[in-house]
């Protein structure tokens, strides 16, 4: 194995920082991010008739992770936890007013943030983002100035720009075409496709990763792929159309399972497989209110916007041929926020040590030597801590549904579940367990003690 004494390294706490000109180089790094993606969405997680038979030969040669989180459940403040580790509300990437970022909004990403892939091109990195970004469109905050060498993709969500004129409300999803929508397709910093073709808009993703991976296979890389879909509008290439039994998002779905599948097989054909570590992971659950149009939740609660477990546990895939041990399935509690310190370690890079991060080394969890450190994990809606985990339980301190709620309900007595028996969160065991939420709340007290939200960058 040709990592062997540099995990072993890690592992034992060595503080390792070998050169780039060294033996060993640093494993290359591929993150695939879905847009809306479901817990259930997967046949590797137990869809019945969605067929996903890259992402299944994806888990069974690396690890399935079940209880892997993001630390939002929409998009932009997803997204700015995975580029830094920390909790949005720390980079001021949230807000409890705008959920995310719009077209008309002038803020994003800040400068001070140190996002993944700058830290990973001081390292000597090559780096390219192809996909969604979403955490500013204007030039200071785009992936060209924060880290990325090239970027091709749309700058926010594929159901913004919408052209006066379409179908009103939700008939425009229904039966969506590309002219609906004035979404700009970009190259690094320059519109070249407007509106951009979303039909075939996960093939040429797909290609331009494939490509990026040839051009870059003789020094570590770092290609981060956050897809456009299944966020709705839903659209697929020709080759996919009428696919699945599940109807169009099915066909959704098996396109990005392909796409995946053109990933790993370009790595192996060019003998990086042993040298790359993959993951597959979204940044929110399943938008439940477009019906068909949007995906499952399998048997967790609720979905996107919400805090129940179907808004934030995520379907998570890691791949890495030698090291990560084949079939195998982790239970720790881990977040999209862990990926960054974990990157930090295999690139020999340290962690800044002057901000607070909210990221926790996985190797241990990734290579089946260890549990995950992750201790605590935060549920945030917007500035508003919602709810809070330890081991098995959670605690929700105040509940909201992910649309058609103005104002969350406090719960003056907290709500409770012990999620290794009640994933679902059916059943309230607060009442029988005041020492557990006494416990919780002196951790809820000493976590806001530590945390200084910074002003909110959706709010410009």
């Amino acid at each position: 194995m040709r990592h062997c004494f540099f995990i072993s390294a890690i592992l034992l706490g060595i503080s390792f920082s070998c050169p780039l000109e060294s033996a060993e180089p640093p494993p290359n790094v591929i993150i695939v991010f879905a847009d809306d993606l479901g817990y259930g969405d997967l046949g590797c997680f137990g869809h019945p008739t969605i067929r996903t038979p890259e992402l299944d030969r994806m888990a069974r040669e690396g690890m399935k992770l079940t209880q892997f989180y993001s630390a939002a459940p929409v998009c932009t403040p997803s997204r700015a936890a995975l580029m830094t580790g920390r909790l949005p509300a720390r980079s001021g990437m949230c807000s409890n007013k705008r959920r995310v970022l719009f077209p008309n909004s002038k803020g994003g990403i800040p400068e001070g943030e140190i996002t993944l892939a700058e830290a990973l091109k001081a390292r000597g990195y090559a780096t390219g983002c192809i996909g969604k970004w979403h955490l500013g469109h204007l030039p200071p905050y785009l992936p060209t100035s924060n880290g990325f060498d090239s970027y091709f993709g749309i700058p926010y969500s594929n159901d913004m720009d919408r052209v006066a004129g379409s179908p009103k409300g939700r008939a425009a999803f229904l039966e969506p075409l590309v002219k609906y929508w004035n979404v700009p397709l970009m190259r690094d910093q320059q519109i070249v496709e407007q509106p951009a073709d979303q039909r075939t808009i996960t093939r040429r993703y797909t290609e331009e990763a494939v490509r990026f991976i040839k051009q870059n296979r003789k020094q570590p890389f770092f290609l981060y792929l956050p897809h456009s879909l299944p966020h709705v509008p839903l659209f697929r290439s020709a080759e996919f159309e009428g696919r699945s039994a599940r109807g169009l998002y099915g066909d959704v779905i098996e396109e990005i399972d392909w796409s995946v599948g053109q990933i790993l097989a370009t790595l192996r054909r060019l003998r990086l497989d042993d040298n790359t570590i993959v993951f597959f992971t979204s940044d929110n659950g399943p938008w439940l209110i477009f019906n068909e149009h949007g995906g499952s939740a399998g048997l967790l609660r609720d979905g996107k916007g919400s805090t129940w477990e179907g808004g934030m546990r995520e379907p998570t895939l890691a791949w890495w041929p030698g090291t990560i041990p084949g079939g195998s399935l982790a239970t720790d509690v881990c977040s999209t926020m862990d990926i960054y310190a974990t990157v930090h370690q295999l690139a020999g890079i340290p962690m800044p040590t002057d901000r607070v991060t909210d990221s926790h080394d996985l190797l241990p969890v990734l290579t089946a030597s260890g549990p995950s450190t992750r201790e605590m994990l935060f549920y945030y809606r917007g500035y508003r801590l919602m709810a809070v985990r330890k081991g098995p339980w959670k605690m929700h301190l105040m509940t909201q549904n992910a649309y058609g709620q103005p104002e969350p309900i406090v719960h003056e007595r907290p709500l409770l579940f012990h999620l290794d028996h009640d994933p679902s969160e059916k059943h309230d065991l607060g009442e029988k367990n005041a020492d557990v939420i006494a416990q919780l709340m002196e951790d809820v007290k000493r976590h806001q003690s530590n945390l200084e939200p910074a002003p909110s960058e959706l709010e410009k």
